[in-house]
């Protein structure tokens, strides 16, 4: 049985954070599954098809990880996929209690996919795609914080 994971969100854009989070979920299950969400409540900066193209290019070499645009129901996607488990990151406490809101959710849709936390390498925790935007905005060097990619786009995004 092909174990698989789906790992959603808006990556708005994509930080090494996720990428750390990707990595590690490679190494845990057979296939892994990018979810980018197209719909969302946020505004957001690149439209789907750059988000998607741009998380495509930073875990190109990720042989068992997938990138798809997905809208609806996260469950009814993870099902679609033949997803077991759906992956959210937690870099701090803080962003425990929305997680778990979510996670039980998701199981009263879906008894049958569980969500599993996973938490970034201590060196990312504080990165977040908001705060990598307006650093961006403002002129100041996010090279530590994404892919070369990702930061020619948000230079490009700037002006």
């Amino acid at each position: 049985m092909t174990r698989t994971a789906i790992y959603p969100g808006t990556f708005d854009p994509i930080t090494n954070g996720h990428a750390d989070l990707i990595h590690r979920a490679a190494a845990c299950f057979d296939r892994v599954i990018v979810a980018v969400a197209g719909s969302t409540a946020k505004n957001t900066r690149f439209i789907l098809d750059e988000r998607v193209g741009l998380a495509r290019e930073v875990m190109r070499a990720v042989g068992n990880v997938e990138i798809r645009s997905f809208d609806g129901l996260l469950v009814e996607f993870a099902r679609q996929q033949g997803a077991q488990v759906i992956l959210r990151g937690l870099r701090a406490v803080s962003d425990f209690e929305y997680e778990f809101q979510l996670a039980s959710m998701n199981r009263k849709l879906a008894p049958d996919i569980e969500t599993m936390f996973l938490t970034p390498d201590e060196g990312y925790t504080f990165i977040s795609s908001s705060l990598v935007r307006e650093i961006a905005a403002l002129g100041g060097d996010i090279g530590g914080f994404v892919h070369p990619a990702v930061e020619a786009a948000l230079r490009k995004k700037a002006g």
